[in-house]
Parts: structure tokens; C-alpha cells; sequence
């Protein structure tokens, strides 16, 4: 007989189970899909992005920036990348001081799974939840009574398929773990389910929306994109006070890339976002200089220094598809402090992201007011927690979202 169930076989999931179960605790994982950590073997290009050197709370989106701050404090980035040492996984620092493993993903499953299975926790794929109810109802049978006595909250009623039989199950539990992961991806297994489980029992949500997504546009850029894809630039973009240094891909549909991903977290249908092409050159003044040094030469032979051909090209169809002729001494200054002006503020309007189907995450979720930021346990329901993308708690690219789920699920391990 387990004390606790953890709903979900994902990081944050995995992490509770073999947390609580190294406290002796006897843990049962029911994962909905047919395999565990799906969206531990897809990340990173299949290479796992799992941590960040610079764990910071600035790096966290959530209605109270302050929750996470307790279990960030917990289980720490160091303690993961021990670990992940421990298990002799190779890994590399990239950009921005994101831990990769150098081989594959899948080395971070199997040492989630072998640390699971070191200490007991038991993991059941293909599970499907029919019903979640309190053992403390007023219409209790005479044996619910008894298995609260015993310290049960919750009845779980649940099939599984194995083969090609499927069982139903009735199982009686302590402690609730809702490590369900959020709307993202569904490909992957996200779904609301820990949403309705939350509202089950009297927690609020908050708004959610997708985060870390590609923009679309409906208007006349979109056929730009269209040709332009597969370009990669190096950008810096904005909204709402908010910029990151990144590349930016030009796709089908839009645009994406890690500049792009990290700002659709900040963006709102209807808003605008401010694209700067030449990061560190004022390209007003860098333009009239070229006009003084090389005024024979055409503009975007100039901009042909800095920015692809294909780009340029767009560029000028877009801003002086009059004078694509004109050698740069017949441009007036204004004309090209005008352009330059647009190269470091391109301003586009998306239509709109492409939503849950490719986001990384969900931004808002479970309401952490209800929740303690010490245990994950919800304030006003004994023995039901919340842990991972399920809570209003995501991140930046990076591996911040891997943290939030190492440290979320550690914490409510520890308290189980």
C-alpha cells in the first residue's frame, strides 16, 4: 500500500517520487501516456537542457514573483548538477550559461528512473483517472472511515491498460501529488487535468496563456517569412520593458527562436514587439558614416556587411523599393537616419502565437496563494500538492523551467 500518489511521470514527478521515497515513503507514479518523461527526452534537441549556472528568481514568471524563492533555496541547481555527477553524464556549458548533456537526453531519464527504482517508488504507465474523492465526506462507508483512521485523505479511482487488458483500480492514499504538467505541447501529454483537479477541490487559477511559443502574422510580412525561412539573425528584442539578446528564425508562419520564445512570455494578443537588427551599432550614425566613406556604393551592398543577403533584400522591398538603384551619396541624411532608425527598431504587430500545440510552457496555472511555497501542499486541503508547470510558476529559456521542477518536486518530496 503506497502513502503517496504522484500523478505525472514527468521531472517534476520523477523528482517528488524518489525524494519522498528516500524518506522512506512508499510512492506509486501514475502516468497518463505510455512512457515516462517525454518532455525530458524531447528538450534541448533531444540533449536536455536541464539546469542553468545562474538559478535567480528575476528568471521566474509568476503572479507572486516571490513563491518560488523557498524551494529555489531547497534543492538548488548544484544540487541537481551533483547528481547528474553522480550518475558520471557528461554534460557543456552553452550560451548563457545553459547545462546540456553532451550525449543525450535520455541519460537524464534513466537516472531519474534508476534513482526511482533504487529506493522503491513504483511507476505505472497508461493510466487513466475516473475520480479523485476525499476520504472526510460526510457520506463515508464504515471502511473509508477506517483507512482515514489510518491516516488515508484521498480515494483515487483510476483504469490502466497493460497489453491488451485494462484493470480498474481503487486505491486509498495520504498524500496527493498533482505533478499533471499543464496545456503545452499535448502531443507530449499536456492537458488541464490538474487544473480541474485544483477547482475539484475550491483552488483558484489564474489566466493562462501559452509562453515560450512562435509568433504568426497574418499580414503582409508573412510572406516575407515565408521566404526568408530558415534565416537565423542575431537580435535584440522588446515589449512591455522587457528585451533579451538572442537569435531570431524566420519560419513558414512567422517567427521563433530563442529571442522570439523568450518574449512571447511578455507579449499580449493586439501588442507590438520591437525588433533591433544591429545590436550595438547606432545604425542612424553607422549609415551616415558609410555615406562619407563609401558613397558610391549602393545601401544594401553597405547593409550586406552586417546583415544577410536574402534579409537585406526584404528589407529593401520594404523600406526603399524605390531607390534600390540609388548609390548612397543620393540618399538624403534623414532618408537614411529614417532607415537606420527601423534597423534598430523594427516594429512588428504578430497576429497572434501559435499556441499551445508548440509552446514550451504554460504561463499561469494553480493560484499560489493557495499553496505553500515551503511544502507545495495546498493551504486549505491536507495531503493534496502541487508541483511543476501545474502551479503559476514558469520560466525563461534556459533550463529554469527543468529547476523549477527539480526544486518543486524536491520540496513536496521532503513533505509528502
Amino acid at each position: 500500500m503506497s502513502n503517496v500518489i504522484v500523478l505525472g511521470g514527468g521531472a517534476a514527478g520523477l523528482m517528488c517520487a524518489l525524494t519522498a521515497a528516500k524518506l522512506g515513503r512508499q510512492v506509486l507514479v501514475l502516468e497518463k501516456s505510455n512512457k515516462i518523461g517525454k518532455k525530458i527526452l524531447m528538450s534541448g534537441g533531444g540533449r536536455c537542457n536541464f539546469t542553468n549556472l545562474s538559478i535567480e528568481p528575476e528568471n521566474f514568471l509568476s503572479d507572486n514573483p516571490h513563491f518560488c524563492k523557498s524551494a529555489l533555496k531547497l534543492y538548488t541547481q548544484w544540487d541537481f548538477i551533483k547528481l547528474v555527477e553522480q550518475h558520471g553524464i557528461d554534460y557543456e556549458e552553452r550560451k548563457h550559461q545553459q547545462l546540456f548533456c553532451t550525449d543525450s537526453a535520455k541519460q537524464i531519464l534513466a537516472m531519474l528512473r534508476t534513482e526511482c527504482e533504487q529506493v522503491g517508488v513504483t511507476i505505472w504507465t497508461h493510466c487513466e483517472i475516473s475520480s479523485i474523492t476525499t476520504l472526510q465526506s460526510p457520506n463515508q462507508t464504515k471502511d473509508e472511515s477506517n483507512e482515514e483512521q489510518r491516516g488515508n485523505r484521498y480515494k483515487l479511482k483510476f483504469s490502466r491498460n497493460k497489453g491488451d487488458a485494462e484493470t480498474n483500480h481503487t486505491l486509498s492514499v495520504e498524500s496527493l501529488v498533482v505533478a499533471t504538467g499543464a496545456l503545452s505541447i499535448p502531443s507530449l501529454g499536456g492537458s488541464g487535468m490538474g487544473y480541474d483537479i485544483a477547482q475539484q477541490f475550491s483552488l483558484k487559477l489564474t489566466e493562462r496563456r501559452a509562453g515560450l511559443v512562435p509568433f504568426m502574422f497574418s499580414d503582409n510580412f508573412k510572406p516575407v517569412c515565408e521566404r526568408l525561412s530558415g534565416l537565423s539573425v542575431e537580435v535584440e528584442v522588446s515589449c512591455n520593458g522587457q528585451e533579451f539578446s538572442e537569435s531570431l528564425l524566420f519560419t513558414h508562419r512567422g517567427i521563433s527562436g530563442p529571442a522570439i520564445l523568450q518574449i512571447s512570455s511578455y507579449w499580449r494578443p493586439g501588442e507590438s514587439i520591437s525588433v533591433n537588427l544591429l545590436p550595438g551599432i547606432v545604425a542612424e550614425e553607422w549609415l551616415c558614416k558609410e555615406k562619407l566613406a563609401k558613397g558610391k556604393s549602393l545601401l544594401k551592398t553597405v547593409l550586406q556587411q552586417q546583415l544577410s543577403k536574402a534579409l537585406v533584400a526584404e528589407l529593401q522591398n520594404l523600406w526603399w523599393p524605390e531607390q534600390t538603384d540609388k548609390i548612397l551619396a543620393e540618399f538624403a541624411d534623414q532618408q537614411l537616419k529614417n532607415i537606420g532608425k527601423q534597423l534598430n527598431q523594427w516594429v512588428l504587430k504578430p497576429s497572434a502565437t501559435e499556441g499551445y500545440r508548440t509552446a514550451e510552457v504554460t504561463l499561469g496555472g494553480v493560484d499560489t496563494a493557495s499553496i505553500s511555497s515551503k511544502t507545495m501542499e495546498a493551504k486549505h486541503q491536507p495531503g493534496l500538492f502541487f508541483i511543476g508547470e501545474v502551479l503559476d510558476v514558469s520560466a525563461h529559456l534556459g533550463g529554469f523551467n527543468f529547476q523549477w521542477a527539480w526544486s518543486s518536486g524536491s520540496a513536496a518530496g521532503h513533505y509528502v
